[in-house]
């Protein structure tokens, strides 16, 4: 597959306030990306759009939680004359503690959030992105992808699906020059925490928003596209000594011990 050429894209990112959205518009930015900011907070998308220098930025304010976020968002960027060639679906946020105990409201948000929005934006733009043939669509996942996850039973399922849905569309897409990846990153220095709770990390070491994102660029510079990348390479040895030498009893039993040690 050609490089991409990054000067030639306009690229939307959700949950682009803080974290690896944030990181993301950056990276994009330096490479001469446009870039599109969706989230909820004004003054965040403001700021960070006024920091990104040489490049045009757009900011959309809209809650992902919403019904039809594909129609909304595709309807605003027609009114500004804003025609997007990539895509990078990062907006998402967890619920911890026990499932029986959850809020069945919060469960919901969380759902329409972390799958919902990110297949009813894929199926907005995916058609003109394979159209187009230079582009990308990035669907984050995450380490709790790849076994069950105690105390965060519907965060792991959420991103099982993106990783799933995700792999499915890289081999659909193959052929048309777009380019289709998951990005599964481990614990990460974010305002996630502030969310989830400090002790969702599991006690794991946290990486970069940053080193999170060039993972994704890298991926990206390949000649050979693959469907998913994941960042970290103590994450990458522990997903795949997960699938070789555990089973998905032993690998959802280890993460529910890891989990009631730092929470207690």
């Amino acid at each position: 597959m050609k490089p991409i050429e990054y000067r030639n894209q306009t690229v939307l990112v959700t949950g682009a306030s803080s974290g690896i959205g944030a990181a993301f518009a950056r990276g994009l930015a330096a490479r001469g990306a446009d870039v599109v900011l969706v989230a909820r907070r004004r003054d965040r998308l403001e700021a960070l759009a006024a920091s990104l220098h040489g490049v045009r930025t757009h900011v959309i304010l809209l809650d992902l939680s919403t019904p039809g976020v594909g129609a909304a968002l595709d309807e605003e960027l027609s009114r500004r004359g804003i025609d997007i060639t990539s895509v990078v679906n990062n907006a998402g946020f967890a619920t911890h503690g026990a499932f029986h105990e959850e809020d069945p409201e919060r469960l919901r948000q969380e759902i329409a959030v972390d799958v919902t929005s990110v297949v009813d934006i894929s199926r907005t733009f995916i058609e003109r992105l394979r159209h187009r043939g230079d582009g990308f669509l990035i669907n984050v996942a995450s380490m709790a992808a790849y076994q069950g996850n105690p105390t965060m039973a519907v965060y792991g399922a959420t991103k099982a699906f993106v990783l799933s849905f995700t792999e499915a569309l890289w081999y659909e897409s193959r052929g048309t020059g777009l380019r289709v990846l998951a990005l599964s990153p481990g614990a990460t220095e974010t305002e996630f925490f502030d969310v989830a709770g400090g002790t969702a990390d599991g006690g794991s070491r946290r990486m970069t928003a940053e080193q999170v994102v060039e993972t994704a660029f890298e991926a990206l510079s390949r000649r050979k596209a693959q469907p998913g990348v994941i960042a970290g390479r103590a994450n990458r040895f522990l997903a795949a000594a997960g699938r070789i030498l555990l089973t998905r009893r032993q690998s959802t039993a280890m993460i529910g011990v890891l989990m009631r040690r730092t929470a207690a």
